[in-house]
């Protein structure tokens, strides 16, 4: 299951960058793709169900009410960090209780993917998508002083990989050092956010939906910042995706895969676009009631899913330069 959510640059003032995302399809591949999968794999319930989750608990708390309404599954949920959830899977292996793993970025899922604890997802639930292009006139030294970022959080490490991907190691290690030259760093997200609104510093790279967030929790009288965005194909726009994929060792794999079928049914997805966590829902015919900028405005760039890989490359050159 996957749903786009825009990286962007929250600015003061209206003061500043951010990236884009796109709904166009992409011959890339992602984790449980339909390459290799077997034609039929039943998606009829077969018991109840655990989810290891590093989603928004809100959405996903909304999206389990209405699929053991609608299945009669019940479903047990584990939320935390997805790194630490899917390391807490990694060394469970075959014996892990988890019957689902969600995710918010493709990294924890792709690792999962690689060591054989993901199984095929149904090809009917499947959907792809391309990866938009990272940002780079950010580590320019006009930038210097007013930058914020959070390197620290797992939406952060796909922006790197991409620049790596795209322009090579050395490339994204000099964005990185500019980076670093020219930003305040930041516990989480919500932190970086909410200094960018009160003025600390003039811009930031965020999600956008932690912009609508803080709008939400402080008002819109007391909202001082916008998102602004890069023209479509700028080499600046990133978009992440969300998903899920049925753990090799689940116990009831009928309901797991029932489970997914749900998170991109036209249900399941009217439930994201209705949702407090402002990102686009992916299903046909479903867009977000939240008053988000239309995907369709987005240009797309040729990054797929599996290009992001597990995120270890990322996490070794954040390490290396300092951010992490």
């Amino acid at each position: 299951m996957r749903r786009w959510t825009a990286l962007a640059l929250v600015a003061a003032l209206a003061l500043g960058l951010s990236a884009c995302g796109s709904d166009t399809p992409s011959s890339g591949g992602a984790p449980s793709t339909t390459a290799g999968v077997p034609a039929h794999i039943s998606t009829t319930p077969d018991g109840n169900i655990t989810v290891y989750s590093g989603q928004h608990e809100q959405t996903v708390s909304q999206l389990v009410s209405a699929f053991e309404a609608k299945t009669g599954v019940k479903v047990k949920v584990r939320s935390d960090d997805e790194g630490s959830l899917a390391q807490q899977l990694l060394a469970e292996g075959s014996a892990t209780p988890a019957d689902v793993f969600y995710a918010e970025n493709p990294p924890a899922l792709n690792v999962l993917d690689a060591k054989g604890l993901l199984a095929p997802t149904a090809p009917s639930t499947l959907a792809r998508v391309q990866l938009p292009d990272s940002i780079l006139g950010l580590a320019k030294p006009e930038w210097k002083g007013k930058l914020g970022i959070a390197p620290g959080e797992t939406d952060f490490q796909p922006i790197v990989t991409t620049i790596i991907r795209l322009e090579g190691r050395a490339a994204a290690e000099a964005w990185l050092k500019g980076i670093k030259a020219n930003s305040k760093v930041y516990a989480d997200n919500e932190a970086l956010i909410a200094a960018v609104n009160r003025g600390e510093v003039a811009t930031g790279i965020v999600d956008h939906y932690y912009w609508y967030r803080m709008r939400d929790e402080v008002g819109r009288s007391k909202v001082h910042t916008a998102l602004h965005y890069f023209a479509p194909g700028d080499a600046g726009a990133l978009t992440d995706v969300s998903g899920a994929g049925q753990t090799s060792s689940s116990k009831h794999p009928g309901s797991a895969q029932a489970f997914l079928a749900f998170l991109v049914s036209r249900e399941g997805q009217q439930i994201i676009a209705d949702s407090e966590s402002y990102e686009y829902p992916l299903a046909k015919g479903v867009v977000s009631t939240k008053g988000l900028r239309p995907l369709a405005d987005f240009g797309p760039s040729p990054m797929t899913i599996a290009q992001l890989g597990d995120g270890q490359q990322a996490l070794q050159l954040l390490q290396q330069v300092g951010l992490l």
